[in-house]
């Protein structure tokens, strides 16, 4: 069985709506986006690396996979990442869009959401990898069906925007299993419910 695992940037108050491009996101009149650029390095490429070889194939919401959808695939530079979110099968969680879904090794999920991400878990030796899509983790959260989260904490606080746990979200009792600073400040902490298997407790 695979784990589900929820590999998002966060700010010091926890929003992560629109990390990577001021036109990303803009709900609710969101005048910060692309508050994540200024921070990458190689300690949070190995990071991001190391999620991606541990995944059997990514989940998302149907505004990330639209979104992703609108950069990866028409990317002609060196980026390692885009033979990656290319080739890796991708699921997606959505009530509106429909089959067939435009990007390569795309599947939209059938039936209900959590039944249906259940099913994924129990069926994956590898891992279930979340990237952003926080209406569906928040959905994700409410089932207890997250595994695990990688939290990339940037040294941001923000003052608005939506939350990866908003007001009146799902409770958790998290357990710190990693963490790593890297040279630009973020904070990559690993957590894992404390119901979820204690299995590589440390690393």
């Amino acid at each position: 069985m695979g784990k589900v695992i929820a590999f998002t940037s966060v700010t010091l108050d926890g929003v992560m709506q629109s990390p990577a491009r001021p036109d990303e996101d803009t709900r609710g009149g969101f005048e910060h986006g692309g508050w994540a650029t200024p921070y990458p390095d190689p300690v949070m490429a190995s990071a991001s690396a190391e999620s991606g070889s541990s995944a059997g194939a990514l989940l998302f919401g149907r505004r990330t996979y639209e979104d992703f959808y609108a950069v990866w695939p028409k990317r002609t530079d060196d980026n390692p990442f885009t033979p990656v979110l290319n080739n890796t099968q991708k699921y997606v969680a959505s009530t509106t869009l429909k089959d067939p879904l435009p990007w390569m090794n795309s599947t939209l999920l059938k039936g209900e959401m959590p039944q249906a991400v259940a099913r994924l878990k129990a069926d994956m030796k590898k891992d279930l990898v979340v990237l952003g899509s926080g209406t569906l983790l928040q959905s994700l959260m409410r089932y207890q069906l997250v595994d695990e989260y990688i939290l990339l904490i940037h040294p941001l606080v923000l003052g608005s925007g939506r939350r990866l746990f908003p007001d009146g979200g799902a409770a958790a009792t998290l357990r710190l299993v990693d963490s790593k600073a890297t040279t630009t400040g973020v904070l990559i902490a690993t957590y894992r419910p404390e119901t979820a298997s204690s299995e590589g407790k440390t690393k």
